[in-house]
């Protein structure tokens, strides 16, 4: 049985939008970047920690009653609370009937996760189906997310990994040997825009998609840029990663358009949602999934690419 552990924060299973066909997706903990549109916080912080949901609260105050070293307390119809320790960690659960106060991230090992995928494979098909490996970042956590890679791959198991290719070129080159297909997102080739809104420069990662993709020149890339208002929303920008993608084999353009879903998330962890109140229009994404058709998709058809994947 293989012990390596890892931190993981979610299994998700029956997903249709990470990968192809049925997947299960194993969201990692920790992640370099700080995107200010992520829309999974508490993915970010490599340790596990706490979030409160406001609306299962049921006001019972056990929390701030029981004898846990992170004290939590309410103020102004607010749970409030110290620093996460282990021991805490294994008495939340116990301690909150309605599970609103909650812990986020768990250590588990590759034996483990590998049965609970296992008992999913019925649902992935011959081929398409599997093992998606996300977070966070996968590459944050390279032993674990390889092994897992391996085992799944001797169980038979389709792999893929969702990454923001922001890791060491030997340890993502060494993860990709294991993968079916990689999704990889790419923001803006603007490097002083990228360490303004990511928090670290786009170097390490673009140069990493071109070190993966002269390695594995079959391995299937499926490359993503999520449109951010007043980051990426122009056509220049999405042209310009464009052409840096033309003539790689096997590679896919998607956009996706911004969103708001994991800005109650902020709130459960007592963050700020970091863009405030802006909104993507549907005109402007609209225009430029047109434009990344007239001038990627079909160029990749042309060209013998593979046609880019709608959303």
């Amino acid at each position: 049985m293989n012990e390596t552990k890892g931190l993981i924060f979610n299994i998700q299973r029956f997903s249709v939008h990470d990968g192809p066909g049925i997947r299960t997706v194993v969201f990692e903990k920790g992640c370099p970047l700080r995107c200010k549109w992520c829309a999974n916080p508490e993915s970010q912080i490599p340790t596990p920690q706490l979030a409160w949901t406001k609306n299962k609260c049921i006001g019972c105050g056990e929390c701030s009653r029981a004898s846990l070293k992170c004290s939590p307390y309410f103020s102004e119809d607010e749970l409030y609370w110290d620093n996460l320790d282990d021991e805490d960690a294994a008495a939340i659960d116990k301690v909150c009937p309605s599970k609103a106060l909650h812990v986020i991230g768990y250590e588990t090992t590759v034996s483990e996760v590998i049965k609970q995928i296992d008992r999913d494979s019925i649902f992935y098909g011959d081929e398409e189906g599997g093992l998606t490996i996300s977070g966070g970042e996968p590459l944050m956590q390279p032993k674990f997310t390889y092994q897992l890679l391996r085992e799944a791959k001797k169980n038979g198991i389709n792999t893929a990994i969702e990454t923001t290719g922001f890791g060491t070129a030997a340890d993502f080159i060494k993860i990709a040997g294991k993968l079916d297909y990689l999704l990889m997102d790419i923001k803006t080739l603007d490097d002083n825009m990228h360490r303004k809104v990511t928090g670290v420069s786009n170097e390490v990662i673009l140069d990493n998609f071109n070190t993966i993709s002269r390695a594995y020149p079959d391995l299937p890339i499926q490359v993503r840029t999520p449109v951010i208002p007043g980051v990426n929303d122009t056509e220049e920008a999405i042209g310009s990663i464009a052409d840096f993608i033309r003539c790689k084999n096997n590679v896919r353009y998607e956009l996706l358009k911004y969103h708001r879903l994991g800005e109650s998330k902020y709130a459960s962890l007592h963050r700020m949602y970091p863009m405030g109140d802006v909104e993507l229009s549907e005109e402007t994404f609209r225009r430029l999934k047109q434009f990344e058709f007239n001038n990627i998709s079909s160029q990749l058809e042309d060209e013998g690419w593979q046609k880019g994947l709608g959303i």
